[in-house]
């Protein structure tokens, strides 16, 4: 446990970011699932009107560090890959 006063709020602000960063990423990998699943069951045209949010939770994702730079490009690519399949 921290025992300077600095260290405690940094312990305090590392547990709000880190519940921040959980939910990003979780947003991200629900939309990639969700796509995933709309693709398997052969609903290409659901599944495109989808891409728009799983690129907007990617972007943010990628812009908060929850994931670095060229993994949100390497996401993106990969979806957008698969879905013209």
């Amino acid at each position: 446990m921290p025992i300077k006063e600095s260290a405690k709020k940094e312990l305090r602000k590392a547990k709000r970011r880190r519940v921040l960063n959980v939910k990003r990423q979780k947003t991200m990998k629900d939309a990639l699932k969700q796509i995933s699943k709309l693709m398997l069951a052969g609903k290409k045209d659901e599944a495109k009107k989808m891409i728009s949010v799983a690129y907007q939770a990617i972007d943010k994702a990628a812009k908060r560090g929850v994931i670095k730079k060229n993994a949100a490009a390497r996401k993106k690519s990969r979806l957008m890959k698969a879905l013209n399949k």
